[in-house]
């Protein structure tokens, strides 16, 4: 992999990684286009870990008032952090049972097209329907429940995990921002469980490593998902998501047409 065959699937990833528009689409779609190589295993960790790098720093005072809640139960942060640990359970669970049919049959181009413009007219219905104005620190178990399921379903590529979490989170009355915040905190263990997944595969059958082109599509991923995860929460209240909605039909067609 070259510098800017790097770069570009950086930037890609970064941006995609916390919009509600799927990654593995874009992935998939962009390469096709130019006729590159798969970029590999090393790539996809080194952009993983820039974009967990990219969400723990943003949300680094949320993050250390949970850490520092655990001494006090009572405190919503508490509750907050037990939400996204019993949230991300059915997505490990579903990666471990069905990790040979998600790189396998699943990542068909005629699944991935389907999944990313079926799950784009879900967003907009979540957010036409929900109309909600609770906040992330207001779940209830039931709502937790539905967002953990809800996040096992983005293991069907072109799925979007930000997409699907912030469906079922304004599906249970939650505001578009609140809806945001929780899906990307959910996002850290998520990521983390992906990036430990793909290492693993990684070890089992080491690829040559072009340490400089991976080190550049890290510090590109993260530096491009803070400003993504800035930029989008600052204006989703105002656009509201039917403009992913639609990008995502758009990109499904696309796909059809072209794979």
């Amino acid at each position: 992999m070259d510098l800017a065959q790097a770069v570009v699937l950086a930037l890609i990833q970064g941006i995609t990684e916390f919009l509600p528009i799927s990654s593995s689409g874009h992935l998939i779609l962009v390469p096709e286009l130019v006729g590159w190589p798969d970029q590999g295993l090393g790539f996809d960790i080194a952009v993983h870990l820039g974009t967990l790098a990219a969400v723990i720093v943003y949300f680094r005072r949320d993050l250390l008032a949970m850490a520092t809640a655990l001494l006090e139960p009572r405190r919503p942060e508490f509750r907050l952090a037990v939400c996204i640990v019993v949230a991300s359970v059915p997505l490990g669970v579903a990666g471990l049972l069905f990790s040979d049919q998600v790189e396998g049959a699943l990542r068909s181009p005629g699944v991935i097209a389907a999944s990313t413009a079926g799950f784009g007219v879900l967003l907009w219905l979540g957010d036409r329907l929900g109309r909600g104005r609770r906040s992330e620190t207001a779940l209830g178990w039931r709502d937790v429940a539905a967002i953990g399921f809800g996040q096992a379903l983005a293991l069907i590529p072109g799925t979007s995990r930000s997409g699907i979490t912030m469906t079922v989170a304004l599906a249970m009355g939650l505001s578009r921002q609140a809806a945001g915040r929780f899906s990307f905190l959910l996002a850290i263990p998520a990521i983390a469980m992906a990036a430990l997944w793909q290492f693993m595969q990684f070890m089992s059958s080491p690829e040559p490593v072009a340490w400089s082109a991976l080190a550049l599509a890290a510090a590109v991923a993260a530096a491009v998902a803070f400003a993504t995860i800035a930029v989008f929460l600052s204006l989703i209240e105002r656009i509201g998501m039917a403009p992913f909605a639609i990008y995502r039909v758009l990109l499904g067609g696309a796909l059809v047409y072209l794979l």
